[in-house]
C-alpha cells in the first residue's frame, strides 16, 4: 500500500513541473498564464525605462542648475542649451528666454508697465506649458503599471477558481478523488495565483516609487518657474526704470 502511494506521488510530481502544467492546462488557463506573463514582462520593461529616464533627468537637471546658478550670463547659457535642451528644466528656460527675446519692452513709453506685466505672464505661461508637456511624457505608460497592479491579482484569482473547478470536474467524471486526479487542477490554480502576485507586486511598488519621483521632480520645476520668474521680473523693472531715466 505504501509503495503504491509513493509511486502515485512520484508520478504526480513528474507531471507538476511548470512547463508540464502550462502544456496540460486548458485553453482558459493558458490565456490567463500568457496574459499575466505578458503583463509582467511589459511592466518590467516600463519600470526599467522609467527608472533609467528619471536617473538621467536628475543628472542633467542638476548639471543645468549648477550652470544656471553659477552667476554667468543668461544669454550665454541660452546660447549653449537652446539648440538641444537635455532636460525639462532646460527646455523651460529656453522657452522663457525665447519669449523674453521676442518681446520689446521699449516699443512704447506709455504702455511700458502694462507690457512688463503681460510679458512676465507670458513667460510664466510658456514655462508652465513646457513643464506640463514634459511631465505628461514622463507619465506615459504609468497607467499600465497601475492597471497591472490592481487587476493582475483578480486575473490570477480567476485562474485559481477555474483550476479548482477543473479539479472537481475531473473528480466527478472519473469518480476518483485520488491525488493524481485533483493535483493538476490544484497546481494550475496555485500557479495562476502566484503569477498574478508576481505581476502585481513589482508593478504596484514601481508605480508608487516612480510616481513619487515624478511628483518631487514636478515640484522642483514649479520652484524653478517661480525663481526664474522673479529674476525676469527684476530685469523687467530695471529695464523700465532705465528707460524712464533715459526718457527724462
Amino acid at each position: 500500500m505504501e509503495t503504491e502511494v509513493l509511486s502515485e506521488v512520484a508520478n504526480v510530481s513528474s507531471h507538476l513541473s511548470i512547463w508540464s502544467l502550462i502544456a496540460s492546462s486548458d485553453f482558459v488557463i493558458k490565456i490567463v498564464i500568457i496574459g499575466l506573463l505578458s503583463a509582467s514582462v511589459w511592466s518590467w520593461a516600463i519600470i526599467i525605462e522609467k527608472v533609467g529616464t528619471m536617473r538621467h533627468l536628475k543628472k542633467m537637471t542638476k548639471k543645468f542648475e549648477e550652470n544656471f546658478w553659477s552667476g554667468g550670463s543668461l544669454d550665454k547659457l541660452y546660447d549653449s542649451v537652446s539648440s538641444n535642451p537635455r532636460d525639462p528644466m532646460a527646455s523651460m528656460f529656453v522657452a522663457a528666454m525665447r519669449e523674453w527675446k521676442r518681446s520689446n519692452l521699449l516699443k512704447s513709453k506709455h504702455d511700458r508697465g502694462l507690457r512688463g506685466v503681460s510679458l512676465q505672464q507670458r513667460i510664466e505661461k510658456s514655462m508652465a506649458v513646457v513643464m506640463e508637456k514634459e511631465l505628461d511624457e514622463l507619465e506615459t505608460r504609468m497607467g499600465f503599471l497601475a492597471t497591472t497592479g490592481s487587476v493582475s491579482p483578480f486575473v490570477g484569482l480567476f485562474g485559481t477558481v477555474w483550476g479548482i473547478m477543473n479539479s472537481f470536474s475531473a473528480m466527478g467524471i472519473n469518480q476518483n478523488n485520488s491525488l493524481a486526479t485533483i493535483a493538476p487542477g490544484i497546481a494550475e490554480a496555485l500557479f495562476t495565483t502566484a503569477l498574478g502576485l508576481i505581476a502585481a507586486i513589482p508593478a504596484v511598488v514601481a508605480y508608487n516609487k516612480i510616481s513619487s519621483d515624478v511628483d518631487r521632480y514636478a515640484r522642483k520645476l514649479e520652484s524653478f518657474i517661480s525663481e526664474f520668474s522673479s529674476i525676469l521680473s527684476r530685469e523687467i523693472d530695471n529695464t523700465a526704470i532705465q528707460a524712464e531715466i533715459a526718457g527724462e
